[in-house]
């Protein structure tokens, strides 16, 4: 069982890591602000202009902590890693899996139909819990038609009929994504999702916090010895990590959405803490974007009840969870990958 460990995320730009005994030390301005000993840290995310010595990278590398690097807006640009651990019997038999058509259109079912439930239960919970009849009933009929996504699901026979599914869900969710959001404030209106740049504040939170998740996903499966870049939902692009962004689909209600919901319905960020560039891109500023980061970190603390384990874990524990449950199905040990199902 991997122990729940921390990520250290460096957004103070012009701060440089560095190599202290055992530990990474963070100094801005050849002060040293921060020392965190390497074996309490999962992964390292420095966002916009951070450095980082050779030493401390190898060291780093050596320990299985994950350095990933991002632009000050939160888009992903490398990541630094060590020899992947892990048996390669496993990779084999994930590389076998995503060739056999009936095994990938079986695991990425897991994946869609995780997503679907999630998304309907969200969409059910906010019903529930708007004083608003019209609002209310907006909500349950996009739930109902989520239903309707997941029996679907459950029976169609070919990989591109299944994407097809979760693109109509996924677009039927985020129609009603605006109804989630209970800010009186304009400036939190949700009209569609937007991507590369984001156009409104909420996209922008949500771009944020999607990348932080893909950044937890991509370590989960590489600790247990996956191969991150090989999918079933997402095949094979280079550059693309497939198997993370396959295991995002569960988790993005669950972990990302809801924060951002919750940010913005409690009044936690603010309009005034982004900016609009020139090319109609919305960005966060400094302040919030470290808010966004101490609401996350929070966030994965939270513990509840694993849904297949029956155990209870923080919330930054299920992605580690999840992919060795996958890599228990890959083996053979279980019939079937089971989903994160929130309840």
């Amino acid at each position: 069982m991997k122990t729940h460990l921390n990520t250290l995320f460096v957004a103070t730009e012009g701060s440089y890591l560095a190599k202290d005994g055992r530990a990474v030390a963070v100094r801005f301005e050849k002060q040293t602000k921060l020392r965190v000993p390497l074996h309490n840290l999962d992964g390292i995310v420095c966002l916009g202009r951070i450095g980082a010595s050779p030493a401390l990278l190898a060291a780093a590398a050596e320990a299985g902590v994950r350095v990933s690097f991002l632009s000050a807006r939160g888009r992903f640009l490398a990541a630094v890693q060590g020899y992947t651990p892990g048996n390669v019997l496993l990779r084999r038999e994930q590389y076998r899996a995503a060739d056999d058509e009936a095994r990938t259109l079986a695991i990425a079912r897991s994946f869609v139909l995780g997503k679907l439930a999630n998304c309907r239960t969200v969409l059910l919970r906010a019903a529930r819990e708007s004083t608003d009849a019209e609002r209310s009933q907006r909500l349950c009929k996009a739930a109902d038609r989520l239903a309707i996504g997941l029996t679907e699901a459950k029976t169609v026979d070919s990989l591109d009929a299944l994407r097809g599914l979760e693109g109509e869900a996924g677009a039927r969710y985020f129609g009603a994504f605006d109804d989630l959001l209970g800010s009186p404030d304009e400036a939190f209106r949700f009209n569609g999702r937007s991507r590369r740049p984001p156009l409104d504040r909420v996209n922008a939170l949500l771009s944020f916090v999607y990348t932080l998740l893909m950044h937890d996903l991509r370590s989960a499966c590489e600790s247990v010895g996956l191969d991150a870049a090989v999918g079933f939902l997402h095949r094979d692009r280079p550059g693309r990590p497939g198997l993370a962004l396959d295991m995002m689909e569960e988790f993005r209600p669950v972990l990302a959405d809801r924060l951002v919901l919750s940010l913005i319905n409690r009044g936690q960020v603010a309009a005034s803490g982004f900016e609009t560039l020139e090319s109609g891109g919305v960005v966060m500023n400094d302040a919030t974007r470290k808010a966004v980061i101490v609401a996350w970190q929070k966030r994965k603390q939270e513990e509840a009840v694993h849904p297949f384990l029956d155990e209870k874990t923080t919330l930054g524990l299920w992605p580690h969870l999840q992919a060795r449950l996958l890599a228990r199905h890959l083996r053979r040990d279980l019939d079937a990958y089971p989903p994160v199902i929130w309840k």
